[in-house]
């Protein structure tokens, strides 16, 4: 069975920051794994 494309993104799961773990506000142009607090601390 295939999946609409909007659904197949829409029933990924929420990205999540690699050093704290807390959700990520997503951008669409951004592939960073860390979120704008752990990014900031550095």
């Amino acid at each position: 069975m295939l999946v609409k494309m909007s659904e197949f993104f829409r029933n990924l799961p929420k990205k999540r920051c690699m050093e704290c773990n807390e959700e990520m506000e997503e951008q669409h142009e951004c592939y960073g794994n860390k979120c704008d607090k752990c990014l900031h601390q550095q």
